[in-house]
């Protein structure tokens, strides 16, 4: 098993930018899927930015392409979330999660595929 623990949600006017991290166990030893994912109110969670972890970079919801960026610290076994120009549709409860590689998916953005979870981190963006 992995463990996933998020930080550094919080509320932020709309323009802002906010850096969520996701401290993981065993980050370097193995090779996983991990992203974030999002979930607010009367609305499915969906996946923001994920990233194979020994692979060429990460891949974004169209809804964020161009202003999140995802990346990690192999290092600190931590993942990063860069939020700039945050509006009021990205709040939502962040959460970090993780699958084991066990061949290339096509679907990688759905919430579906991850087995290991973190219990949330929230984002509050004000108009």
């Amino acid at each position: 098993q992995v463990h996933l623990v998020e930080s550094g949600g919080g509320s932020v006017q709309a323009g802002g930018s906010l850096r969520l991290s996701c401290a993981a166990s065993r980050y370097t030893v193995y090779r996983y899927y991990m992203g974030w994912f999002r979930q607010s109110p009367g609305k499915e969670r969906e996946g923001v930015a994920v990233i194979d972890t020994a692979g060429p970079g990460p891949y974004y919801a169209a809804s964020v392409k161009g202003r999140f960026t995802l990346s990690q610290d192999t290092a600190k076994h931590t993942l990063y979330l860069q939020m700039n120009s945050l509006n009021a549709e990205d709040t939502a409860m962040y959460y970090c999660a993780a699958r084991r590689w066990d061949g290339y998916i096509d679907s990688l953005l759905s919430p579906e595929v991850y087995n290991y979870w973190g219990q949330g981190t929230q984002v509050t963006v004000s108009s």
